[in-house]
């Protein structure tokens, strides 16, 4: 079964997650509505060799993770059940078809050149009526949001190539191609008001500044993660489909 939201959210692994952090704990917010609640027995997380939120979400479920990197093999959050590690590439995954309940892609198709075939690879290896659960960047994702802070932003260019990114995201019409059908659960996250503690986060300012403008901006942050819910627009979306 999934986790309770509530626990789900506490493991948010960034150390100030109701600053720097609340992106990432709205992206799990989102990722947690969308997400069956089960039963998952046996899951796949593709590119989520540090951050391992998969065996966060489903903690009594088997989980493998795959990425590219040998050296994130163990490194993902303390979980009850131990997590196996595959170095492997999302275009060419080296599992059976259908072996698994659930297969993750969190933030991880906007990194990847040949994102098609990382798409086929985790249907083909999702079970029939097993789900791809997948979070990434809208067409409404800019950075920063707020133009009145770009002078206190590294470039959007800069920061994408520190990422990882090849593409800024996904319209709506793009993942449905990838996937062959619209998602049978959406959310959007990181909205028009949340933004402004995103684009502190990542910011130059230092960190006793951005405390103080974090305080200055927070009824406007506060307004946005309690008020909007999963169908309002954000700059980001978590989708689920479901294998038929």
């Amino acid at each position: 079964m999934k986790a309770p939201l509530d626990r789900f959210l506490a493991r948010n692994p960034f150390p100030n997650p109701w600053t720097d952090g609340l992106f990432y704990r709205e992206k799990m917010r989102a990722v947690h509505r969308v997400a069956p609640d089960g039963p998952v027995r046996r899951v796949l997380e593709i590119g989520g060799g540090r951050s391992g939120l998969a065996a966060l979400l489903y903690p009594d479920a088997e989980v493998v993770t795959v990425d590219l990197d040998p050296s994130l093999a163990g490194q993902g959050p303390s979980t009850s059940r131990p997590v196996a590690f595959a170095c492997a590439d999302a275009r060419r995954l080296p599992f059976e078809e259908g072996a698994f309940d659930l297969v993750t892609l969190l933030d991880v198709l906007e990194h990847v050149d040949d994102d098609a075939a990382a798409a086929r690879e985790a249907m083909r290896v999702a079970r029939p009526g097993g789900w791809i659960l997948v979070s990434t960047p809208n067409e409404r994702w800019r950075y920063p949001w707020f133009g009145a802070l770009k002078r206190f932003c590294p470039d959007e260019a800069e920061l994408m190539a520190e990422w990882g990114h090849v593409r800024r995201g996904y319209r709506e019409a793009e993942l449905e191609r990838l996937f062959g059908a619209a998602p049978a659960r959406r959310a959007g996250f990181v909205n028009p008001l949340t933004a402004v503690y995103h684009d502190l986060a990542f910011s130059r300012f230092g960190r006793r500044t951005r405390k103080a403008l974090y305080a200055l901006t927070a009824p406007v942050a506060a307004a946005g993660y309690l008020m909007l819910g999963p169908s309002a627009a954000g700059t980001e979306t978590a989708a689920a489909w479901r294998r038929p």
